[in-house]
């Protein structure tokens, strides 16, 4: 990964995927130096983020005209290697359906070409009351 070629939020892919470079602080492992498990979550939770940013996607935005937010409502995860400190990572995230309320993404973190953990994650759009609802239009298209 050359860092030299992201924007700070990452950068889109001709294949619809987006890339989001992470370092590991010290404040994300543990005694031994490797990265400890949850900080994977946020890890995969901001390059999700920054994948609807890219496509002018904004959870305030989507609040504030669509009284909608996202719900992680399951995630799969799988720790192939471990993080270390100092280690600089590349997360890709990819929309990989679109059905209803749901919005499934997959993650694959890399250390250079070493996958070091993926997911599977799907989000679902809810109202402010916390029922579901179904995905706005405008996100459909974004995201299409």
């Amino acid at each position: 990964m050359d860092n030299q070629n992201y924007q700070f939020g990452g950068q889109l892919t001709s294949d619809g995927a987006h890339l989001f470079p992470v370092r590991v602080y010290y404040e994300d492992t543990d005694f031994s130096g490797n990265v400890y498990h949850a900080a994977y979550l946020k890890f995969f939770e901001r390059a999700r983020t920054e994948l609807l940013r890219a496509h002018n996607v904004h959870h305030e935005t989507l609040l504030a005209e669509n009284g909608v937010a996202f719900a992680v409502r399951s995630l799969n995860i799988e720790y192939l290697q471990a993080a270390h400190i100092d280690d600089l990572l590349e997360v890709s995230s990819q929309v990989i359906e679109m059905k209803g309320s749901r919005l499934t993404i997959e993650q694959v973190m890399r250390r250079g070409g070493d996958v070091i953990t993926q997911a599977k994650v799907v989000a679902v759009a809810i109202k402010t009351d916390g029922k579901p609802t179904r995905l706005p239009q405008s996100i459909r298209n974004a995201l299409e």
